[in-house]
């Protein structure tokens, strides 16, 4: 069974040269994303001198080699801004950490093509090709539609378990015992892990939601979306997930009260949490005690245990990750912590304690402000009584993604490149307002000096 799997990533490339070649550029990239994220399996094979080609190579090489073949005039028209840094730091920052570490150039280079593929090229196609509200907003159906297209397959396995990638590919993703939550089964559909699903299905209903609530969309396929919308929360709570659903209440709620209310300081708050967080768990000042009180009386003991022991590991990953502090340790395990007989010890969940043991304090600088400086711009350009507009919704709606998907980094490690791709779209969006922003003041001000000028000289 698992030859079937082989075949689908073999052929995986060429089907998606084939998207591109009957779709728009544009819509073709959506379905291509989709399509792999959602159906690939969980399979790597060792290319030497090269990234891994996994499910993650498949999706962005392919869209890659998509683009240049069919609309190379658009690749070629990039040009790189201010707020592209942040990414284009994160890449390189592999390369200082394997050199500073003595581990030499070439696992340097090698670490950059691996973060270039995983981050840097989903990044630069949302770029490409949705900087703009029109692109956001077909993203962001096309997303919606992705959660819509897991209800079944999440449903399915609910009842009857994880085993839809053992029946299709011939082999479970994950540890089997990690897919019973709550006296029932959390599905895991094609991705990693039941986490990684719950939280695919909350951003979804997230982006849903503010769509249905904005009026941005009214009908899908002739379907109220308000329908659809329910379902997919529905869904989304049967996931047993309870990290997910708390961020998309939370974030809904901060929607709300922006497009509602007319306030942005619930959103403010959300966008304080990452860094407020890594700053204090990274210094020891607070040890994440409060934290694991308060969930044992909320959810029960079980869960409580669970962040205890995250947080214990937290603890001594971070104590040893700055010993080297502004580059990290490298790759291979170098950032975890071994006993005296060389025994592995330490847990690594979050991918805040991951980035920081691997690349230093410069690596997790440079990959939180990936996600959080296009929603500080924002919060800066567009005052909260434009929040709740349909023409703006898609774009809101992909702000509040980017910070609820960078706190659940905090304690997960689910890298998603739909997430990124949207990133990048979310990007272009607001360096194109921050310009617009920008010509429109040095139009006053030349219209206030003009006046001036004309007295002096009179």
């Amino acid at each position: 069974m698992i030859e079937f799997a082989h075949i689908v990533m073999i052929a995986w490339i060429p089907l998606v040269i084939g998207l591109f070649a009957v779709m728009p550029a544009r819509r073709a990239v959506i379905a291509s994303f989709l399509c792999a994220w959602l159906f690939l399996p969980m399979i790597g094979y060792d290319l030497p001198g090269l990234p891994e080609y996994t499910k993650m190579t498949a999706t962005c090489a392919g869209v890659l080699l998509g683009v240049a073949l069919f609309d190379g005039a658009r690749l070629l028209s990039f040009r790189a801004r201010l707020i592209d840094l942040p990414m284009a730091a994160w890449c390189l920052c592999p390369f200082a950490s394997a050199v500073s570490n003595g581990l030499g150039a070439y696992e340097g280079i090698s670490a950059v093509l691996a973060n270039a593929v995983t981050w840097g090229l989903p990044y630069l196609i949302g770029r490409l090709y949705f900087s703009d509200q029109a692109g956001l907003r077909e993203l962001a159906i096309g997303i919606f539609i992705g959660g819509l297209i897991y209800v079944p397959l999440c449903l399915f396995e609910i009842r009857m378990s994880p085993k839809l990638h053992q029946m299709v590919y011939g082999f479970h993703q994950h540890s089997f015992g990690q897919t019973l939550r709550f006296g029932g089964w959390r599905p895991t559909v094609f991705m990693q892990h039941g986490l990684m699903v719950a939280m695919w299905m909350a951003a979804a209903a997230l982006i849903g939601l503010w769509l249905w609530m904005t009026g941005a969309v009214k009908r899908l396929w002739n379907i109220p979306i308000s329908w659809l919308v329910l379902g997919l929360l529905a869904t989304t709570v049967a996931c047993k997930s309870t990290g997910a659903v708390a961020l998309l209440v939370i974030g809904a709620a901060a929607l709300l009260a922006a497009g509602k209310l007319k306030t942005l300081l619930p959103v403010l708050c959300l966008l304080a949490v990452p860094p407020a967080y890594m700053a204090l768990r990274a210094s020891g000042v607070w040890t994440g005690e409060s934290a694991v009180a308060l969930v044992s009386d909320a959810v029960g003991a079980d869960r409580a245990q669970s962040l205890d022991t995250r947080f214990r590991n937290e603890t001594m990953l971070a104590g040893k990750a700055l010993r080297r502090p502004v580059c990290g340790w490298g790759r291979f395990g170098r950032s975890r912590v071994y006993d005296r007989t060389g025994e592995d010890i330490s847990v690594t969940d979050g991918l805040w304690i991951i980035t920081l043991g691997e690349t230093g304090l410069a690596g997790l600088a440079a990959f939180t402000a990936i996600f959080l400086v296009p929603p500080v711009v924002l919060l800066r350009r567009v005052p909260a009584r434009r929040w709740g507009s349909a023409a703006g919704a898609p774009v809101v709606a992909f702000c509040m993604l980017a910070i609820i998907y960078t706190i659940d980094n905090l304690l997960n490690g689910m890298v998603n490149p739909i997430f990124t791709l949207a990133v990048g779209g979310l990007s272009g969006v607001v360096m194109m307002a921050q310009a617009r922003t920008d010509a429109v003041r040095r139009t006053v001000r030349a219209r206030r000096v003009a006046p001036a000028m004309t007295n002096e000289v009179t």
